[in-house]
C-alpha cells in the first residue's frame, strides 16, 4: 500500500515539509517504486532527476529498502521527508528485524556488502532506532543549498 502525503505542486509556495510514505506487508515493495518516489518528490521540489542530489538520494533509498527486504522479511515502511527549503532529505526505513546493520570492511573481491558504506558516505547522518517490533534506519542527506535550475 502506497500513501502519498503532502507533495506540493512546484508553483505553490513551500512553507512546510513535503512527505511521502509507503508501507508493505509480507510481499515487500518493489525497490523501483521506492526509487521513483524519492525521484519524484525531489523533482517536484526542483532537484532535477539527472543531477547528483536526486541520484544520490535514489541510491540511498534503494540500498536501505533493499537491505530491509533482504534481511528482515515481513512488514516495513518507507518515509521520506523533504525540508521546506528543499535542502535536507530525511529517509526512514522501518523493518521487522532487531539486528543493527553491519558496516563491513571493504573487500573489492566481495560481490555484495558495499551498500551501507556508500550510504554512510552520502548521508550527513545515519542512525538506527530500535523498536518493539524491529528497528528504523534514519538517514539525513544534505542536498544542494536550494533547489532550482541546475540543482
Amino acid at each position: 500500500m502506497v500513501i502519498p502525503l503532502g507533495i506540493q505542486a512546484m508553483d505553490e509556495p513551500r512553507s512546510a515539509p513535503s512527505r511521502y510514505s509507503a508501507v508493505w506487508g509480507m510481499a515487500g515493495i518493489p525497490v523501483a517504486d521506492a526509487r521513483w518516489a524519492v525521484r519524484t518528490l525531489l523533482a517536484r521540489a526542483g532537484h532535477h532527476p539527472d543531477r547528483q542530489p536526486n541520484q544520490d538520494a535514489q541510491l540511498v533509498v534503494s540500498e536501505l529498502v533493499t537491505n530491509a527486504l533482504r534481511h528482515a522479511p515481513g512488514p516495513g515502511e518507507l518515509l521520506l521527508e523533504l525540508s521546506a527549503d528543499a535542502a535536507r532529505l530525511t529517509i526512514a526505513v522501518r523493518d521487522s528485524s532487531s539486528q543493527e546493520p553491519l558496516l563491513r570492511d571493504p573487500d573489492p573481491r566481495r560481490a555484495g556488502g558495499h551498500g551501507l558504506r556508500l550510504v554512510t558516505r552520502l548521508c550527513e547522518q545515519l542512525r538506527t532506532v530500535p523498536s518493539r517490533r524491529g528497528k528504523r534506519i534514519v538517514a539525513q542527506m544534505l542536498l544542494d543549498s536550494g533547489a532550482g535550475p541546475g540543482s
